[in-house]
C-alpha cells in the first residue's frame, strides 16, 4: 500500500513500460471567483497490460481523471503522457486522433445510436477512420463475436438487455484497437448478473493485453484488477496491488 502523491516521476526508465504518465496532475473548477479542485496534484504510472480500478465517494476525482486521461479535457496543470506523448501541447485535431486510435470509452449510459442495429453501431469509429466497408464489418462482427454477442448483429439497442448493449459499447470501445480503454461506471446501470457478464468481457480483454482503467462504486468488481487506487479529495489515498482472480 502506498500513497501516489508521494512518488513524483522524474527518471525516464520509469516510464519505460508505462502506456499513461500522470505528474503533478491539478484540476481546478472555477465559479465566478471561487475554486474547487477536483485534483491535486496527482502523480501515477498506469502500465502496460494493466487492469486498475479507480474508486472512492462521489466527487472524488475518479471520472475528472479518467477524462483526462481520455484526453477529453486538458488539466489545470501538470501533465499527461500517453504512450510516451505530452498530451497538453496537441492541436485539437491531434487530440482527435489521439482519441480515435489509441483509446478507448466505455460509459455508464451505453450512448448507442438508437435507429442503428448492434453491428452498425460498432462499426461508427471505424467509418470515421476511413475503414472500407467491407473489412469494417468483418471487424464488427468478430468483435460482437468476443463479448458474446454473435447472432445479435441485427438487432437494435430496444432490443437487447443492458449488459447486451453495454457488450456492444465495448466491441465499439474497441472497433479501432485501441491500446487502452477507459470505462466509468461501466456496470453502474446493471443488474447483478448483467454486471459479472460485463466484468468478464473486460477481464478476458485485459488477458489479451488491452490495459483497463475501470471507475466503479461496485467493489465487487475490483477483484479482477491488478491494482486499486482509493481516491479521496482528489488525490490518491492508497494504492494496492493485488493477485488477478482468473
Amino acid at each position: 500500500m502506498s500513497v501516489a502523491q508521494s512518488q513524483p516521476i522524474e527518471k525516464e526508465k520509469d516510464l519505460s513500460d508505462c502506456v499513461i504518465v500522470a505528474i503533478e496532475l491539478w484540476k481546478i473548477y472555477r465559479l465566478g471567483k471561487v475554486e474547487y479542485p477536483a485534483l491535486r496534484g496527482i502523480n501515477m504510472q498506469i502500465r502496460r497490460g494493466e487492469f486498475v480500478a479507480v474508486v472512492g465517494p462521489s466527487g472524488s476525482g475518479k471520472s475528472t481523471l479518467l477524462n483526462l486521461f481520455g484526453a477529453l479535457d486538458r488539466p489545470t496543470r501538470g501533465k499527461v503522457i500517453i504512450d510516451g506523448v505530452e498530451i497538453s501541447s496537441l492541436r485539437s485535431d491531434q487530440l482527435a486522433e489521439l482519441r480515435n486510435k489509441k483509446l478507448g470509452f466505455v460509459f455508464q449510459t451505453f450512448n448507442l445510436i438508437p435507429y442503428m442495429s448492434a453491428i452498425d453501431n460498432v462499426e461508427v469509429p471505424m467509418v470515421a477512420s476511413g475503414v472500407s466497408p467491407r473489412v469494417r464489418r468483418a471487424r464488427a462482427m468478430e468483435l460482437l463475436a468476443i463479448v458474446g454477442l454473435k447472432g445479435f448483429e441485427k438487432n437494435r439497442p430496444n432490443e437487447l438487455s443492458g449488459g447486451q448493449q453495454q457488450r456492444v459499447a465495448i466491441a465499439r470501445a474497441l472497433a479501432n484497437d485501441p491500446q487502452i480503454l477507459l470505462a466509468d461506471e461501466p456496470t453502474g446501470n446493471l443488474d447483478s448478473k448483467s454486471a459479472a457478464e460485463v466484468i468478464e468481457v473486460l477481464h478476458n480483454l485485459n488477458k489479451k493485453g488491452v490495459t483497463i482503467i475501470m471507475v466503479t462504486h461496485n467493489l465487487n468488481l475490483i477483484r479482477h484488477c491488478h491494482r486499486v487506487l482509493w481516491m479521496k479529495d482528489g488525490l490518491v489515498e492508497k494504492e494496492v496491488e493485488q493477485s488477478v482472480t482468473e
